[in-house]
């Protein structure tokens, strides 16, 4: 399994502006720092923005990025799912795209389906915060 570059960037995006200690950021701080294309960064931290992570101002002079909730409250797993598209890990977990001929007989679909369901439960047990070495309330 591999995670989208989307929701690679923006785990890392929240990281940068949970982390920082200027009030807010600019996208283009952040896409410097990363090495991420500033137009990528911008649709990212929109999104981020829309979903109700982050602070968007608009401005040169007074623009910028900011957590618009306490990183303790964000749930990894949470922004892992609005990111991803689905995780269809491999053919048969989409009955309209299924052509496997050993559907129905395997067991392997089962397998990958409870290891995506752990992979997600773990994820469940982080938030931001744990990322940014913040004491958590649940650590």
């Amino acid at each position: 399994m591999q995670l989208k570059q989307n929701t690679d960037y923006a785990l890392r995006i929240l990281m940068y502006a949970a982390r920082s200690k200027e009030p807010q950021v600019s996208s283009r701080e952040i896409s410097d720092a990363y090495g991420i294309s500033y137009s990528h960064t911008v649709k990212i931290v929109n999104k981020l923005g829309k979903l109700g992570y982050l602070t968007l101002k608009r401005g040169r002079y007074g623009g910028g990025i900011s957590m618009a909730v306490e990183p303790e409250t964000i749930n990894l797993a949470t922004v892992v799912r609005q990111f991803e598209t689905n995780f269809d890990m491999v053919e048969c977990f989409n009955s309209d795209t299924n052509t496997c001929v050993l559907d129905g007989r395997c067991k392997l679909k089962k397998a990958l389906r409870l290891a995506t369901e752990a992979f997600l439960d773990s994820l469940a047990e982080t938030t931001l915060a744990d990322l940014i070495n913040r004491k958590t309330t649940n650590a």
